[in-house]
């Protein structure tokens, strides 16, 4: 959060950085400050108005949190000026700046925790910042509590299986049946091993439990087929695919995008995965969702067909083989929601295009930023930007962007 540029004050902590640290009004770089904090001559902080006491106890070591100290008022500013930074150092001024959404405490509803023997014991949780060494979670205060409540069950059956000097992958998401589990690193050793494993997903009714031992998922109890339900559909799940952080998060950006497309009638959804927009935008319109990953695609297809729902779904590389203007001369407006490297090569021939609406859904400002140059350059206006913090109290930041053709 920036505070006054005209205070001219060496000490006072002015903003938060991109890594989470404070920095001065001479440039110095303070960690665990919060804007309106002062520094000390003997290194300490006087705490400011934008200072809070974090609320958990793990916060000075585990790497999954940067932001505990700061309110909320501060997070939300520094969400924005994640996003709009990047935008001014590209020369880019949106029209209008929507106030940031922040995701509530334990909402995160994927985790990927790491489990590991050490002697008798084993320690499960985050890595620490800038460190392979494990914090042993006690608490987690992002985590919805359906995960946390399964991290010290998972400890205990790691400290029955986990041989000397292994560790395990520990991924897990909330889903429709309950939770889903996935452990990657692990062979059961004989028949005791695997009925320990099902006793142990019958007993904590998880909704699946799967195996990676280098050569894909592999479900060893699923009860019944596992789902996420996406603007009302019930969607199938593959083992730990992407799904937005939270369902909060995932209905802001939703929100936004509605907002940025308007009445268009013709949408095209690049990117779609399981279709968190493409299901959100059928209703009295046409669809097209492209997505490389099969199986994401083949969820959003089946889910799609069976509700009658007008998608046409696409197996498509968009980085190898992006839509061309002519293709996207089909469509009112394009959803754009790229991995963190951006969309470089779809970009290009949307640049080239006369789509009227463009929205951008991003969760790296800095790709964004190099994405929204070049459409700015080919002819769009930035007329909205909505910034979104979905990973509370961390330096992740995301956004969605309205672009509109200035000729259309």
């Amino acid at each position: 959060m920036s505070l006054d540029p005209a205070i001219n004050d060496p000490n006072l902590i002015l903003r938060v950085a991109a890594k989470g640290d404070g920095v001065t009004s001479d440039g110095r770089h303070v960690a665990g400050a919060a804007p309106g904090d002062r520094l000390l001559p003997d290194g300490g902080l006087n705490r400011g108005p934008n200072y809070q006491t974090p609320p958990c106890r793990h916060f000075d070591e585990c790497g999954g949190c940067e932001l505990q100290h700061v309110t909320d008022a501060a997070l939300a500013q520094f969400v924005a000026e994640r996003c709009l930074n990047a935008l001014l150092g590209q020369d880019i001024y949106p029209g209008t700046v929507h106030p940031t959404h922040l995701s509530p405490p334990q909402s995160r509803r994927r985790a990927a925790l790491r489990a590991v023997r050490m002697g008798k014991k084993v320690q499960l949780g985050f890595s620490a910042s800038g460190s392979h060494r494990v914090i042993d979670l006690a608490e987690c205060h992002i985590m919805h509590p359906d995960l946390e409540r399964m991290v010290p069950l998972v400890r205990a059956l790691a400290a029955r299986l986990l041989g000397h000097r292994s560790q395990w992958q520990v991924k897990m998401a909330v889903v429709d049946q309950g939770i889903d589990l996935l452990i990657e690193g692990y062979e059961p050793d004989g028949l005791t091993a695997q009925e320990a494993l099902i006793a142990f997903a019958e007993a904590n009714r998880l909704a699946r439990f799967s195996l990676d031992t280098g050569y894909g998922a592999e479900p060893v109890w699923e009860p019944e087929p596992v789902t996420v339900t996406l603007s009302g559909t019930a969607v199938a799940y593959p083992q730990f695919a992407f799904l937005q952080a939270t369902a909060d998060g995932e209905a802001a950006l939703l929100d936004a995008v509605r907002e940025s497309i308007g009445a268009a009638k013709r949408v095209a959804d690049l990117f779609a995965g399981l279709g968190t927009f493409a299901l959100g935008l059928c209703e009295g319109r046409k669809v097209y969702a492209a997505e490389a990953d099969r199986a994401a695609l083949l969820s959003l297809k089946s889910a799609a067909d069976r509700g009658t729902l007008g998608i046409a779904s696409d197996h498509r590389d968009l980085f190898r083989r992006p839509l061309t203007p002519v293709e996207l001369a089909k469509f009112d407006a394009v959803v754009l929601d790229p991995p963190r490297a951006g969309a470089r090569e779809q970009v290009m021939q949307l640049a080239a295009a006369k789509v009227p609406v463009i929205a951008y859904v991003s969760c790296n400002p800095a790709s964004f930023a190099r994405d929204a140059k070049r459409l700015v350059e080919a002819g769009y206006t930035l007329t909205d930007l909505w910034p979104v913090g979905q990973f509370r109290w961390s330096t992740h930041v995301e956004l969605v962007a309205r672009f509109a053709r200035r000729d259309s």
